[in-house]
């Protein structure tokens, strides 16, 4: 059960800056990989568990992609800790734990729900053929927030455990590389445990295999609130122990790598399995984000002009991420429909964050004028 000193605090809890400017980082290399596919059309075809895995011409290509990865596992990871701090605040409120989890069942159901309408519809603008229907980013979240709100009162080190545990089990889960087009036919496998599908309905996000990154960010979030300065340091100590164990596993190419190394060379060694995340995927990417995070909460006192801007970005995570999958879909659509080199792509992605700064601003704005409206579900 959380303390009750925890919930006390949670009255006086602001938004924090070091966690926004992390998740404003996270949406603008989000950007980066959009940018890619829409106006660049040089995006991988996905890290796979099986299939055909990406190769790359030239390094430039490659660290576009990679310095995207840590994307989704920090999404997961915030959306953790945003629930747990979430929940002690509105606990010192007086709310009850079913209305606790009733509130995260409709965001969840409202994240889902955006996924197969507004967001699936900024996908199909793109070049490649797009499957009727595709179980992404957001409704992956959806599905983990349901599942989260159950454990909400569940002690840190009880999270940290479960999340051990789930790291573990969906390694384990992983169906081997040979299987790959053989269990597409499993709709529930598609929907909670692998990645696959057909021209109906594919997935790239299954719920159970990115719930330890929720899990793992509620007990963080618990342990923030009962000491900040303890739980960042924390954070970039952990960080450093998952780059030191993707290192270790990626030598070894064998557990916790999914498939082998693609190649021999430094590319390679960092083409790891995204979809459903190896081992490897979580430890090198949950390594940066956590270490980025430590760092952010040491310099954020000095008011650091960088976190300030990113943190607007962070603030409004869900506005950023539907407005810049059209932002970019017009980009490439109007001024670029046959694509464009690497480097005529990343003056583009800038182009999409100087028109998207401002919106946020606004959509920021907007927000706190109205804190109990709908928008709290945005």
């Amino acid at each position: 059960m959380v303390d009750a000193s925890v919930q006390s605090r949670a009255t006086r809890t602001q938004r924090n800056l070091s966690l926004d400017a992390l998740r404003g980082l996270i949406v603008v290399l989000m950007a980066v990989d959009h940018a890619n596919y829409f106006v660049a059309q040089q995006h991988s075809t996905g890290e796979h568990w099986g299939g055909p895995f990406p190769a790359y011409d030239d390094a430039l290509s490659f660290v576009t992609r990679l310095i995207t990865h840590p994307v989704a596992p920090g999404f997961f990871f915030l959306m953790g800790v945003g629930m747990a701090l979430f929940a002690a605040s509105r606990r010192a409120r007086g709310w009850s734990e079913a209305e606790l989890i009733r509130h995260f069942v409709t965001r969840g159901l409202v994240l889902i729900a955006l996924q197969f309408t507004v967001i699936n519809l900024a996908w199909t603008t793109g070049v490649p053929p797009f499957p009727t229907f595709y179980q992404g980013v957001l409704s992956a979240l959806g599905g983990c927030m349901i599942l989260g709100s159950l454990v909400l009162r569940v002690r840190p080190a009880l999270l940290a455990g479960l999340a051990g545990l789930l790291f573990v089990v969906i390694e384990l889960s992983h169906p081997d590389p040979s299987l790959w087009g053989v269990v597409f036919d499993q709709p529930l496998g598609l929907v909670f445990g692998f990645s696959g599908g057909d021209a109906t309905f594919w997935s790239n996000y299954p719920i159970l295999a990115w719930l330890e990154l929720v899990v793992l960010g509620l007990a963080f979030g618990t342990w923030m609130l009962s000491d900040p300065s303890k739980a960042f340091n924390t954070a970039m100590a952990v960080g450093a122990a998952f780059v030191v164990g993707f290192v270790l596993l990626r030598a070894a190419d064998g557990f916790g790598n999914v498939r082998p190394r693609p190649t021999d060379d430094w590319v390679g060694f960092f083409n790891v399995v995204k979809y459903p995340p190896a081992m490897t995927f979580t430890l090198l990417t949950m390594g940066f984000n956590l270490i980025a995070l430590g760092v952010f909460a040491r310099i954020e006192r000095g008011g650091v002009w960088v976190l300030e801007r990113l943190a607007v970005l962070g603030s409004v995570p869900l506005f950023f991420y539907v407005a810049h999958l059209y932002v970019y879909s017009g980009l490439g659509n109007v001024l670029e429909p046959d694509g464009t080199s690497l480097p005529a792509m990343y003056l583009y992605w800038l182009a999409g964050l100087v028109l998207l700064y401002p919106a946020c601003v606004w959509y920021g704005k907007l927000k706190r004028r109205h804190p109990d409206s709908l928008l709290r579900f945005l």
